[in-house]
């Protein structure tokens, strides 16, 4: 049942849209790339998508390339395949005279354009459906042929570091094959698929290393079956001929397409479908029907929709920095790479899967990133169907602030299908309830074989991963109850469906560490009558930690905000269950360093085993120190004082020290490394950072920067709206972004000047506190006021 709020906020939400804020959106013309010349290779591709569809798109040599990801393609071993590469050359040839090349990603509408001489080309993805469209027109009548090429057409074996693209990783239990796809010409177009085995998979592979056998048929298992793959064709185009090639380190084979005769217009469709299905007729059924349904004319139709998509999805907010002022300076490319990145993801708005920290639907053949790596364009670091969360996670929190609330279910509710088996995994190893999610997870929902661990102690604990790094790392997925909670606090929805996840990730730490506890003498509580989180781990950096407090501070957001939810989440029983588990949860640590008080990463650790400083974790993203609350000087005294911290300190990846001094009001210090972070990543395409510590594009390295830009513009405390927490007085800026409780605020910022505030709705008004002309101490004695 929905709590009455919910509908109240509905009613008001629809009254406010009328009179909704419009950006002139003619304003994102200025941060669209434009190339005034092809490219020499893949690496220098432009992406373009929508809906779940990402393609790179690049000219070269005279003609028109691109590959095409999708979200959720994985394969047996749990590979995200690319769906192929479209190759398209016309003649007489557009493209010879370089002079006349023009090739532009329009943000606005959501597609690229290339025109040569007399010839446009555009490209497009239907957000609603999933159908790529490449449409070209000419001044004179021209000739097209099209080819699909695949490096699938045979069975490949997988050797070496190949395997991290895949789940079996640096340790592959046996041979690896990337089995090959079924290609052919298919009357006027080519029909291609690749549909996975029934068994043995990655899945059988990690159930049965994994000691889970006994309730494998209980478990969810999204690759057996999975078929995906789709048609290309076109009206007026006939089917040619096979030829073979190689492109990079990688040998394929095309099928031919082209034109029957020359004219003034071509349009190419690739129709795409990805499903579960018990066989491959049906599978093959399913696409004739898609396909049926799309083939007529109303492709102009649903081309002015999915522009009408991309309108909205712009409209719902913006950082615009120095706009049209100092055209390619640093600062101007904060707020360009901030487009860029943003366009990026609303890429795979609505994909089954999340998009990936590691590369999303953009990576292309790895000699780009590595020149060493001569893998096919399948290949990524860190896998395919492998979802770290801490890297996830970055990803996905700038989506809040910036109102892109419909992106954020293919993240939660990825975690929401593998509820019942994280509560499997602890139904069998530990003998009671909740959740246990580990750190590296694979779409099904156990820890990845490789950072599992083949070679175990024989008495090993069965449901621990048997990892330096990962091991008792089971607090990450708090900060995904943590954006499902936010949906409801900044978006008024209801999130009834979260209520029972939310609930048993929280149940696995009061029971576990119970468990734990009574396993090594007679007493579950400390003295205090606290938990004793042990062990357990601050990030992958302190490990064989007591008491972390990354941990601490997850633990007590998640069960505070819970307790919160409006009437109707909780009843009376389960309020009181989580307000007896609230008082169980130990508090914060903190520490002496030269007579300064600091937060501790944990009461005690064994060792220090990576670079993260989950020390400031409770600044973010738990927020339990920042502006406007008590001791911030304990925060800000383990920016400055604490050894690791400083070393550790970088713009790199997945590195969030932006955000830390953004949240502290560091304003010199957080304009310093926001202006690393999203600076031009070196590449053709701006915003395809990389590799970090992960691969290119570097999507956590992307997200953390976003974030980061956010916070120093505006952050909430309970019903307050901080303005310009940690934001340069020089940095002129044009911004839309969303706070907690439905609210808006936009504005604009002009010679350190605040213009045109604007908050709907209105009343939000008196809770805005503009801290532009706050000096840092006064932004510090903040959190001693009412």
């Amino acid at each position: 049942m929905k709590p009455f709020r919910f509908y109240i906020i509905l009613v008001v939400g629809l009254v406010l849209s009328l009179n909704a804020y419009s950006q002139d959106l003619s304003i994102l013309d200025q941060y669209n790339p434009v190339w005034n010349s092809p490219s020499s290779n893949a690496g220098e591709s432009m992406p373009v998508g929508g809906g779940d569809i990402g393609l790179n798109v690049w000219v070269e040599d005279g003609e028109l390339i691109f590959y095409m990801g999708r979200s959720g393609t994985f394969d047996e071993n749990n590979t995200l395949l690319k769906l192929g590469r479209t190759r398209v050359k016309l003649s007489p040839n557009p493209f010879k005279d370089s002079d006349s090349f023009r090739q532009e990603l329009v943000l606005k509408d959501g597609y690229l354009e290339i025109q040569a001489r007399d010839t446009k080309i555009e490209i497009w993805v239907d957000v609603h459906r999933p159908i790529i469209h490449l449409e070209v027109a000419s001044q004179q009548a021209i000739s097209m042929t099209a080819s699909y090429e695949s490096w699938r057409y045979k069975d490949l074996k997988v050797t070496g570091k190949a395997n991290n693209a895949n789940s079996y990783k640096w340790a592959p239990q046996g041979e690896v094959i990337t089995y090959a796809d079924q290609i052919d010409f298919d009357v006027d177009g080519v029909l291609f698929f690749h549909r996975n085995k029934a068994e043995p998979t990655v899945f059988d592979i990690a159930v049965a290393q994994q000691q889970l056998s006994e309730v494998k048929e209980q478990l969810y298992n999204p690759v057996a079956n999975l078929t995906f793959g789709g048609w290309i064709g076109g009206k007026g185009l006939k089917v040619s001929k096979k030829r073979s090639g190689q492109y990079q380190d990688t040998a394929y084979e095309a099928w031919g397409l082209e034109s029957e005769k020359p004219s003034k217009q071509h349009r190419i469709a690739i129709y795409l479908h990805t499903n579960q299905t018990t066989d491959q007729k049906q599978w093959l059924n399913e696409l004739e029907q898609f396909k049926a349904e799309n083939k007529s004319n109303t492709w102009k139709k649903n081309k002015a929709l999915t522009r009408k998509w991309w309108s909205n999805f712009w409209d719902r907010s913006h950082v615009l920095i120095d706009p049209g002022k100092r055209m390619n300076d640093s600062v101007w490319n904060v707020g360009k790479n901030y487009q860029l990145f943003r366009y990026m993801l609303a890429c795979n708005a609505y994909g089954k899967y999340p998009t990936k920290f590691n590369g999303g639907l953009f990576t292309v053949d790895p000699y780009y990133t590595d020149s060493t790596y001569k893998y096919t364009p399948d290949h990524r670091n860190w896998g395919g169907g492998t979802m770290t969360a801490q890297n996830q996670r970055l990803v996905y929190f700038p989506l809040l602030a910036s109102g892109d609330f419909d992106l954020l279910p293919s993240q939660l509710d990825f975690y929401l299908n593998l509820l019942k088996n994280a509560e499997l995994r602890t139904a069998v190893y530990w003998g009671h309830e909740g959740a246990s999610f580990t750190e590296q997870l694979e779409n099904f929902g156990l820890p990845n074989p490789a950072e599992y661990g083949w070679k175990r102690p024989e008495d090993y604990d069965p449901g621990m991963q048997y990892n330096a790094w990962l091991e008792y790392q089971w607090d990450t997925v708090l900060e995904f109850c943590l954006m499902m909670l936010e949906l409801e606090r900044y978006d008024g929805q209801d999130i009834s469906k979260y209520i029972a996840f939310i609930e048993s990730c929280l149940k696995f730490f009061d029971e576990h560490y119970q468990y734990l506890a009574r396993n090594r003498g007679a007493k579950v509580f400390d003295q205090q009558g606290h938990l004793v989180l042990y062990p357990g781990t601050a990030n992958e950096t302190y490990k064989m930690a007591y008491n972390a407090n990354s941990t601490i501070s997850g633990l007590k957001v998640i069960t505070q905000r819970l307790l919160e939810l409006p009437e109707g989440y909780l009843d009376e029983d389960q309020k009181s269950h989580w307000e007896e588990f609230l008082a169980r949860i130990p508090p914060l640590n903190y520490r002496e360093i030269n007579g300064h008080t600091l937060l501790s990463p944990a009461k005690i650790w064994e060792r220090v085993n990576n670079t993260e400083s989950p020390q400031l974790y409770p600044v973010y993203p738990w927020k339990l120190y920042g502006l406007g609350l008590p001791d911030l000087d304990f925060a800000w005294n383990t920016w400055h004082h604490d050894p690791d911290v400083e070393k550790f300190r970088s713009h790199v990846g997945w590195k969030q020290d932006n955000i830390f001094a953004a949240r502290m009001g560091m304003v010199e210090e957080a304009a310093s490394l926001t202006l690393k972070k999203m600076a031009d990543s070196g590449r053709r395409f701006s915003a395809f950072w990389g590799p970090g510590f992960d691969w290119v594009p570097d999507h956590n390295w992307g997200g953390a920067g976003m974030i980061g830009v956010q916070e120093m513009l505006l952050q909430t405390l309970e019903e307050k709206i901080l303005l310009f927490p940690a934001w340069p007085k020089d940095w002129d800026v044009d911004f839309k972004l969303h706070a907690a409780y439905q609210t808006t605020v936009s504005g604009t910022l002009r010679n350190g000047k605040l213009e045109n505030l604007k908050v709907i709705p209105a009343h939000r008004e008196k809770d805005i506190i503009n801290l532009l002309d706050f000096s840092l101490e006064e932004k510090k004695g903040l959190g001693d006021r009412d």
